[in-house]
């Protein structure tokens, strides 16, 4: 895991799977497989303030406060990586070239917050012995439809035919090569700037489909789609593209930094593909979202993938205890590692299904995971839910699971 050293795990012994089945798994805690290099990580979500800062206006000494408390939060819970949106809505949590200034800090976009929270983020968070993740959003521009909210010189306004209106947001055509160029280019004035860890990519590539909506990229599709066999076929392309050519860029701008996906946690249902996972999901990131996340992995284009597998085991659409074995399956062989994002924010919320009304639900997924080698460690969404702790299941997990190692 690159700088892990920072933290540095100590294995007091082997942790022996000898005989241990996937049931004895979860009844047992705390047995299992766990790796040399566990992540501990937590997602530091910016978009409309649901993390941080807390709400927008605040001073810079409040933001900063805010900030450097969260990081405290993840020290405190023994983890060791923190996934921090420095892009959430085609702008900036640093001062770019390229982006405005986020909304999120000021309350008005292109407003200077008078400091620097993606640099404060990374110099804090190492001082902490925590790895720093810049986890950035390549196409979204913002969570309404109305170019005219948006600052006359962003590039959305000066280049209207990037822009696509859809489900109530705005968005860059993936279909077009000077929106992938850049994209890139505003994503990667961080890496240059910054001693990251990690480039993190979420789950939003096209965009989740809505009922009687449709994504207008038809002139896109008719000038360069020729030789794909559909439109569908076209759009996998187009994010290939944008993965493959951020990993190579991201290797050639500071060669040490990572390269991490989080997908939706399918990627195919069985009943669409014999090799998918046995799930009923309603949304399929390979047919929806036009993300192959699998062939990233066989192709090497990203170093760890972090699948949202934020289900409850057992869920009869989307079993944690069936998503679980098919990633390590997907993984097996490539070198690209495997962590699996964990729903903290389900965890005692009264919406959710009776399992995640007990504290121990969390834990357990720790525990079923650890059989199976190719887990390398979870991730949490998100940093709200890591501090406030709503029903105790993170300090569950704390204490059954990272109480005896380091980070």
């Amino acid at each position: 895991m690159g700088r892990i050293s920072r933290r540095a795990v100590t294995l007091g012994a082997a942790l022996a799977l000898a005989g241990l089945t996937a049931g004895d798994a979860v009844a047992r805690p705390g047995r299992g497989h766990r790796p040399r290099h566990e992540m501990r990580g937590m997602w530091l979500a910016s978009v409309a303030n649901r993390d941080w800062p807390s709400r927008s206006g605040l001073s810079a000494a409040e933001q900063r406060a805010e900030l450097l408390a969260h990081l405290d939060t993840a020290v405190r819970r023994r983890l060791n990586a923190v996934i921090f949106q420095v892009r959430p809505t085609a702008d900036a949590l640093w001062p770019s070239p390229y982006e405005p200034w986020s909304q999120v800090l000021t309350g008005t976009q292109g407003e200077d917050p008078g400091w620097d929270p993606l640099g404060t983020a990374v110099t804090e968070a190492h001082r902490r012995g925590l790895e720093l993740h810049a986890w950035f959003n390549p196409y979204r521009i913002a969570n309404h439809t109305d170019p005219g909210r948006l600052l006359p010189t962003h590039p959305a306004r000066v280049h209207p035919e990037w822009v696509i209106p859809y489900g109530g947001k705005l968005y860059y055509n993936p279909g077009l090569p000077a929106v992938r160029r850049f994209v890139q280019d505003a994503m990667l004035d961080a890496v240059k700037k910054y001693d990251i860890d990690a480039v993190h990519f979420d789950d939003y590539f096209y965009p989740y489909p809505v009922a009687g909506q449709t994504f207008d990229d038809d002139a896109a599709f008719a000038k360069y789609g020729r030789g794909f066999p559909d439109r569908a076929a076209w759009r996998r392309d187009n994010i290939d593209r944008l993965i493959r050519e951020t990993s190579r860029r991201i290797k050639r701008t500071r060669p040490g930094t990572r390269f991490g996906i989080s997908p939706f946690g399918v990627w195919r249902n069985r009943a669409t593909d014999p090799e998918g996972s046995d799930t009923t999901a309603g949304v399929q990131t390979y047919d929806d979202l036009h993300a192959d996340v699998r062939k990233w992995v066989r192709e090497r284009w990203i170093d760890h993938v972090v699948p949202q597998v934020y289900w409850n085991i057992g869920f009869p659409a989307a079993d944690y205890a069936k998503l679980v074995p098919w990633w390590d399956n997907a993984v097996r062989g490539t070198g690209v590692h495997l962590y699996i994002g964990e729903a903290l924010y389900k965890a005692g919320d009264p919406a959710q299904p009776a399992a995640w009304q007990d504290p121990a639900e969390l834990s357990r997924h720790l525990t079923y995971a650890a059989a199976f080698p190719e887990v390398r460690g979870h991730v949490y969404f998100s940093a709200k839910e890591v501090g406030q702790d709503r029903n105790g299941a993170m300090a569950r997990v704390v204490a059954e699971h990272y109480g005896e190692y380091g980070g």
